[in-house]
């Protein structure tokens, strides 16, 4: 299975020791640090119309009660900025109950991992964002953090004092086996997912529903391309149609022009008298 798909992705963060490296790698802390994390839910969530083919996010809360939200989207998603910031407000104002203090408020993180370029014009695969003010740079609050994974992004090659991060990313990436023993020896983290994939990997239920999720993706993604190939070929017809349209303007304007009559205009360009008395 590919990890990266967001049904081994789910199966994958099960694994306690797994989640706990990933979840240290993208917030910089030591694993030991990650006294424990409890998995909320795991759903595909289809509460909007861009969401159409399901989203999977994974709700973790980590010891200091850190809500942390993971989301992994393979298709492009453009409005993603908007999305994410929707659900983890939503995460933000659940905390609190009627009467309550603003103190009970805890930090809420996302974690999206895109298979697609969200920022086309910046080089680097991973970006960190806090609330922080526009020119001196001080945080806001530390309530609310995003971090951004863009898998299409990886550089090819992987150095000796390459970050964990952006091996967990070459980790979701990877298809072959050979990348993800290299990756496993490299991190601990990456070693109990790995584990933990070939498992699931073997069970014939879990295939079935991998299977049945793959099948799913593709037909969204085939929708997906058939309606933009439809627009191209209605935006073509209709350039073709005004471009037709105009050829027949300029001809009409220079049988104006010579003063010929106006049928032969209209038989010559198809163009009603009404149009045709427009250009004079």
């Amino acid at each position: 299975m590919k990890p990266k798909v967001d049904f081994a992705f789910k199966e994958i963060m099960y694994d306690e020791d797994a989640l706990k490296g990933f979840l240290a790698a993208v917030l910089v802390l030591d694993v030991k640090e990650i006294k424990s994390v409890v998995i909320q839910n795991t759903d595909l969530r289809k509460i909007h119309s861009e969401d159409k083919q399901g989203i999977l996010d994974v709700n973790v809360i980590m010891n200091d009660n850190t809500e942390i939200d993971i989301e992994i989207q393979l298709s492009e998603m453009m409005i993603w900025p908007e999305r994410s910031t929707f659900y983890l407000a939503k995460k933000y104002v659940d905390q609190i109950k009627e009467g309550e203090p603003y103190s009970v408020l805890k930090k809420c993180v996302s974690i999206s991992i895109l298979d697609f370029k969200l920022f086309k014009n910046e080089e680097p695969f991973y970006s960190s964002f806090h609330i922080m003010e526009d020119t001196r740079h001080f945080i806001y609050t530390n309530k609310l953090e995003y971090h951004v994974i863009e898998l299409p992004k990886l550089p090819k090659e992987i150095q000796e004092n390459s970050s964990d991060v952006l091996l967990w990313a070459k980790f979701f990436a990877a298809e072959k086996k050979e990348d993800f023993e290299m990756l496993a020896d490299m991190n601990e983290g990456i070693k109990h997912a790995y584990k933990r994939l070939q498992v699931i990997s073997q069970d014939d239920e879990k295939r079935r529903e991998y299977d049945a999720r793959m099948k799913a993706l593709r037909d969204y993604n085939q929708g997906m391309l058939d309606a933009r190939e439809e627009g191209r070929e209605e935006g073509r017809e209709e350039g073709r149609k005004e471009g037709s349209n105009n050829r027949a303007l300029n001809i009409a304007k220079n049988l104006v022009l010579a003063n010929i009559p106006m049928d032969i205009i209209i038989n010559s360009t198809g163009l009603s008298e009404k149009e045709i008395n427009a250009l004079k």
